[in-house]
């Protein structure tokens, strides 16, 4: 895993190449096998300097995450990362010089090992990045991360790289003082050795090793650096709610770390290491984020028998601003489009939707001009059916009308090929209905965006009662190849997410009905950790929006719908007070000149406030209970597996990443106490939050969803 080797000038050379992995990784037996070749450098009077390389496109994407799935004590926590913390300290307290020479990106694990050693030296390419990622999976550095880099480039400075996991090219890393030099890769090994050979002696002690050290920018004790911290505990406790204690243990991690020496810094950093790697918080977040949503991402579960298919043409049937989302980020993917609406106009101004998105990121720098004179020149404005004739797959995204849809289905398929996969961008009318007008069923699928479609990650995939498991398949690659995510997804009314999800507002609007203060309402939503309070997220998608689903459900369902608790609300703000959400400037807010929306006081007039008021931790129960019974049901019903239910609900509207998702809360809180507190809750406010008795069987089993 460690190619060692010393030249005649006493140079030696420790090639981080982890073979059995797709790349360089930090585990128990890297971490061993560096360990060895540390120690065997500076026990061998031959070598006078070290250079620490790899022999893979990148240096070192970080620690394995196998090793933290593992951990359940601190001291399992200390035998995972405590030696290569101790072999890195070792590195560089030797006397000798060790020079990284960086010749890929290095992230996390991997750039702990350039802070510590005594000249970091990265290759000239943009593409390389440099980083201390670990706290967007709860995680803090565990190898001296947050000793180090403070000591470096300042206290204040190293806040972004730990607490927000920023990421950086070289050139940015050399101007923030993370790296020493710049060089073009062809040279990188050679200036290593140089510097080891003349200014290496002289440079093997770290500044916070020699006598009168002071921390660049000031040192934790001074005024300014006090009252930062203060402010920046301020600041996370409002992001947090508390909810995430990766970057709460940073902060304790730089603040008493650094009022101290390094050895005994480490040593705080391992306690705080031990505290998240045996959190909930902590192994929910790498558990959705880092494996189910990289099992999303590599198509695991697409059928293997299936051939991958590339897509080179796609037509999209609507050119609103759902069509015009979709063709934008398939042009972005060197996809042609063929974007058809019913006129010129209006087909031309889904495309001038893309190139107000491709200006602004020129005016940024972030694109060049003629990358995005390229991509523009991929979409083509149309108004015949005939121009869908050579298209690999199309994508109906009209208005959530069955007769329209209907329409455009038909039409279509007279002019598609015979091996195009037809896709319908329904949020909520089921496939296996939809594709009742087509010709070839088998070839019918949903591919459900959420918008604004170039912002949102996720796609669901809906298989239809005919769709082929081919076509699945194919339209897995289509999302993959547009550099989303997709999840797979059975057919049922508003499939998985908009399903689950709807009971967050609805849930609200309920509350808002029996008289629950709408402030309450909405800081129980803040405080539970959803990225916008429920009553404004409404007014943002539009009340009409939902207006119309529920009108859609009562003309289906007829005499067999039954009203739901929040119809009257639903009904009340409408149709008879015309407040129909942000776009109109008025629905549970309203929207004043100033820019600084509040809720709407005439909520007090038509949704009397009840004179007693439940607790703050009810309100929040509620509406999370309510999205996670409905994720539960799903499960039950077979619409979605697992891992793809909570990979969802992440991507797709934003549950708290810190509860691993819609199902992996009902893990966290456990089953057992799950389900008696919802039959509390059945009891009190009804039916709705009745569990399947799937769940109700595992909590008599003290079964998990998920097995670690």
């Amino acid at each position: 895993m460690i190619d060692y080797a010393v030249d005649a000038d006493g140079i030696a050379t420790l090639t981080w190449n982890v073979a059995d992995r797709p790349m360089n990784v930090i585990n128990r037996d890297s971490t061993a096998a560096f360990d060895a070749a540390v120690k065997r450098a500076i026990a061998d009077e031959k070598v006078k300097g070290v250079i620490v390389t790899s022999s893979r496109p990148e240096f070192l994407a970080g620690g394995d995450l196998d090793l933290i799935r593992d951990i359940q004590t601190a001291e399992q926590s200390a035998a995972a990362s405590g030696p290569f913390s101790a072999t890195l300290r070792l590195l560089e307290k030797s006397g000798k010089p060790f020079v990284a020479a960086i010749n890929g990106t290095a992230l996390g694990g991997g750039l702990e090992i350039c802070l510590a050693c005594h000249r970091r030296i990265v290759a000239d390419d943009p593409k390389i990045q440099l980083g201390l990622p670990e706290v967007t999976l709860g995680l803090l550095p565990g190898a001296g991360g947050t000793q180090r880099l403070p000591r470096m480039i300042g206290i204040r400075k190293s806040l972004p790289y730990l607490l927000e996991g920023r990421k950086v090219a070289p050139a940015v890393a050399l101007q923030e003082g993370i790296v020493d030099e710049v060089v073009p890769a062809a040279g990188l090994l050679a200036r290593s050795k140089e510097w080891l050979l003349s200014e290496g002696p002289q440079g093997a002690v770290k500044p916070w090793d020699a006598k009168g050290f002071k921390f660049p920018g000031g040192g934790p004790q001074t005024p300014a650096t006090t009252q930062l911290f203060f402010g920046v505990s301020a600041q996370i406790l409002n992001k947090t709610q508390g909810l995430y204690p990766a970057p709460e243990a940073i902060l304790a991690c730089l603040y008493d770390g650094c009022h101290v020496d390094l050895d005994n810094a480490l040593k705080i950093e391992q306690h705080q290491f031990a505290r998240l790697a045996t959190s909930a918080a902590t192994k929910n977040m790498i558990r959705t984020l880092f494996y189910s949503m990289g099992d999303a991402n590599r198509l695991a579960d697409r059928p293997k028998s299936v051939p991958t298919r590339r897509y080179k043409k796609v037509g999209i049937l609507g050119a609103g601003m759902m069509g015009a989302g979709v063709a934008h980020v398939s042009a972005l993917a060197g996809i042609e489009v063929v974007l058809l609406d019913t006129t010129v106009e209006a087909a031309e101004r889904g495309k001038a939707y893309s190139a107000k998105l491709l200006d602004a990121q020129v005016a940024k720098s972030r694109l060049a001009a003629d990358k995005r004179d390229r991509t523009l020149a991929l979409i083509r404005p149309a108004t015949e059916f005939t121009a869908l004739s050579d298209c690999d797959m199309i994508i109906e995204a009209v208005f959530e009308d069955r007769e329209v849809k209907a329409d455009v289905t038909r039409k279509a398929e007279s002019a598609m090929s015979a091996d195009a996969v037809f896709a319908s961008n329904t949020s909520t009318l089921p496939i296996t209905g939809l594709a009742e007008v087509s010709s070839r069923p088998d070839r019918f699928v949903g591919l459900h965006f959420f918008s604004p479609v170039e912002k949102m990650p996720l796609v669901e995939v809906i298989r239809g009662k005919k769709t082929s498991e081919a076509t699945v398949a194919q339209a897995m690659d289509f999302v993959k190849q547009i550099r989303k995510t997709p999840i797979v997804v059975n057919d049922c009314p508003s499939f998985y997410a908009n399903r689950a999800f709807s009971m967050f507002p609805y849930e609200a609007m309920t509350m808002l009905g029996e008289g629950v203060n709408p402030d309450l309402i909405e800081n129980a939503a803040r405080l539970a950790g959803m990225p916008m309070p429920a009553l404004a997220l409404v007014d943002e998608f539009s009340l009409e929006l939902m207006h119309k689903v529920y009108k859609q459900a009562r003309l289906d369902q007829g005499k067999n719908y039954k009203e739901q608790p929040q119809d009257e609300v639903l009904v009340t703000m409408v149709e008879k007070l015309g407040r129909i959400g942000r776009k109109a400037g008025k629905g549970f807010y309203e929207y004043p000149a100033d820019g600084k929306k509040r809720l709407w006081p005439g909520l007090a007039e038509h949704f009397p406030l009840a004179e007693e008021q439940p607790t703050l931790e009810e309100v929040r129960k509620r509406l999370m209970y309510s999205q996670s019974i409905e994720a539960a049901r799903c499960i039950a019903e077979g619409i979605c597996s697992i891992k793809d239910a909570d990979v969802g609900s992440l991507l797709g509207w934003g549950f708290p990443a810190a509860l691993g998702g819609a199902v992996s809360h009902i893990d966290t809180v456990g089953a057992n106490r799950f389900v008696a507190e919802s039959d509390r809750l059945a009891k009190a406010y009804g039916p709705r939050f009745e569990v399947p008795p799937a769940l109700r069987e595992m909590a008599e089993s003290n079964a998990r969803y998920h097995v670690s």
